[in-house]
């Protein structure tokens, strides 16, 4: 058995819900069905077998993300919508009730012992996980819960907000060119304004998360846990730490990066000359009266970014350049796209998918950097076998993107071609990067609390989520300013719906991140190289390997990252006293 990339036009054709695509699937199904009927009678046939297996699991991730870059694309073309629903009903429990007998007849095997362990260690490791967890009914409850979670991207992405006389998307209200506005009347307007109109969801968006916790909890009962965070813990393959190492690093955020985030937010309130700051002037950028000049268009980021990627390494670059050519760049901000931005990828056709909402926001010139970082690690992905290897967890993948963030600063001239500008284009990122740490600790502890609570009402999860805003912030955040929004600010954050318990993995990412620039700053290319060499690994080894080739450690005490809050103290120092 072969893949071929000739079933894969390029551009992004529309894949459409008809019998014949139907048919297409069923056929692919037909080879998990040889698969698991195949005999197998020696070590060699039983590589053979898992090569085979591996292909055409390709197949269907090839497949997974086509499907899903059509309906985020446009999610009010109705037949995108009804092929989306029919392959997570049908197709998807098919595979994985076909996987899971795989993974049994895997490990049964008499050769099983034979084959080199070593080559598929992390594979095996997550297969032996797999097993022990899976259930048919929780197969089922999977389905009804992705659904849910369509019901509530449907929502967020139908908001709109007017300001001005003009309509934008909730996410250009909360997070785009709004809020780095100079004025801090239409900064506040705009926050309100999202809010508002969000809030006119309230009802159904809370009813959606009750729904998801009571069926995420009846999940863990099945799989024989107490809560649904153990559950998940062991379902996201966490085998490098626990969700008491969470807590702790949670700890270690408050005692050692508050205190510098509050040294940038008492800056940030004089330059605005202000007492305290609220929501709406986090993002605005204070080193100035007036706003960062840096790309035109969507083109013109494209151009850019690619010359800072090619000057960082010519294989960055050329990435790019590769995607564009394939029209896999979908950017412009439009009626009928869901929020966000993501990479994804096609390891068949092997030229990964960027998608993003770009409003002239200066955040929309680190996203892009950000998702680039994915892309070339798709890229460099390719060169990998194994489909597990391919899809590295949030704490490679992240490492990935917030590392090209930084390793990228010293090019970012192509965007800001003045000294003073660049400068403050280089503090407005370190301190997101501030800003963004004890905020995932935030969404990471309430998670922990949501769901070793399940019992808990509405009104104890905003007490908890409010607690949670003042232990975590600084004494210059004001957020009493517009109390009832900061109930429901939580509403916003995908990752509690889609993902749960997804996202610690980017504060340690961003350590790594930071790591890997201090390096850089003191290796040079020697740096980069180590760069590439890790994220060409991607989850064929244990995640403390990969930092490790990464030239780094997978460390997250508060020793670990008091040495990273100094570095980026002394960084900042230097441009701010500039």
């Amino acid at each position: 058995m072969t893949v071929t990339t000739t079933f894969y036009p390029d551009p992004m054709p529309p894949l459409m819900l008809t019998s014949s695509k139907i048919e297409q699937w069923n056929q692919q199904l037909k080879v998990y069905e040889e698969l698991e009927q195949r005999k197998i009678q020696g070590t060699k046939e039983l590589e053979k077998w898992l090569l085979d297996w591996n292909e055409i699991a390709l197949i269907f991730k090839e497949e997974f993300g086509r499907i899903y870059i059509n309906f985020t694309t446009k999610t009010t073309d109705e037949l995108a919508s009804k092929q989306y629903e029919y392959y997570f009903k049908n197709i998807t429990p098919a595979v994985e009730q076909f996987d899971f007998r795989l993974n049994k007849k895997l490990l049964e095997s008499p050769y099983f012992d034979q084959i080199d362990l070593t080559a598929y260690q992390v594979f095996i490791r997550s297969i032996r996980n797999s097993v022990s967890l899976y259930s048919e009914q929780n197969a089922k409850k999977q389905i009804e819960e992705r659904l849910l979670v369509k019901q509530y991207r449907s929502i967020i992405a139908s908001v709109r907000v007017e300001i001005e006389g003009k309509k934008y998307t909730l996410q250009q209200s909360q997070s785009g060119k709004l809020l780095e506005e100079i004025d801090r009347t239409k900064r506040e307007q705009s926050f309100k304004k999202g809010y508002v109109e969000l809030l006119k969801k309230q009802a159904a968006i809370e009813q959606i998360f009750d729904q998801l916790l009571r069926l995420r909890q009846a999940m863990a009962r099945e799989a024989g846990f107490d809560n649904y965070r153990d559950y998940k813990f062991k379902e996201l393959g966490r085998f490098d730490y626990d969700a008491q190492d969470c807590l702790t690093f949670h700890e270690s955020v408050k005692k050692e990066i508050l205190p510098l985030l509050a040294q940038i937010h008492e800056r940030k309130a004089q330059n605005l000359q202000i007492a305290q700051l609220c929501p709406w002037d986090l993002f605005v950028d204070a080193e100035s009266d007036h706003p960062l000049q840096h790309f035109r268009s969507s083109q013109d980021l494209v151009e850019k970014a690619t010359n800072i990627l090619t000057a960082v390494h010519p294989y960055f670059g050329d990435c790019l350049k590769k995607m564009k050519a394939k029209e896999h760049l979908d950017l412009e901000t439009r009626s009928g796209k869901v929020a966000g931005g993501y990479t994804m990828s096609l390891p068949v056709s092997g030229i990964p998918f960027m998608f993003m909402n770009i409003s002239g926001a200066v955040a929309d010139f680190r996203t892009f950097i950000h998702e680039s970082g994915h892309a070339v690690q798709f890229f460099l992905l390719n060169e990998q076998p194994l489909v597990t290897s391919k899809l590295p967890p949030p704490e490679i993948a992240e490492l990935a993107a917030m590392s090209m963030e930084l390793l990228t600063l010293d090019q970012w001239t192509h965007f800001f071609p003045t000294e003073q500008a660049w400068k403050r284009a280089k503090i407005w990122l370190l301190s997101n990067v501030l800003w963004l740490l004890p905020w995932i600790c935030i969404i990471d502890r309430f998670q922990h609390w949501l769901y070793t609570h399940p019992e808990h009402s509405r009104a104890a999860r905003k007490a908890q989520w409010l607690k949670l805003l003042d232990e975590f912030n600084t004494p210059m955040m004001n957020r009493t300013a517009f109390e009832e929004t900061m109930d429901y600010t939580w509403f916003r954050q995908l990752h509690l719906f889609e993902v749960p318990f997804y996202y610690i993995e980017y504060a340690m990412a961003q350590l790594g991140a930071i790591a890997i620039w201090k390096n850089y700053k003191e290796r040079g290319q020697i740096a980069i190289e180590q760069y590439i060499s890790a994220m060409k690994l991607g989850y064929s080894r244990p995640i403390k390997e990969v930092y490790a080739k990464a030239g780094i450690a997978f460390d997250f005490s508060r020793e670990y990252i008091r040495e990273i809050a100094h570095f980026l103290k002394a960084e900042l120092d230097s441009l701010l006293e500039s």
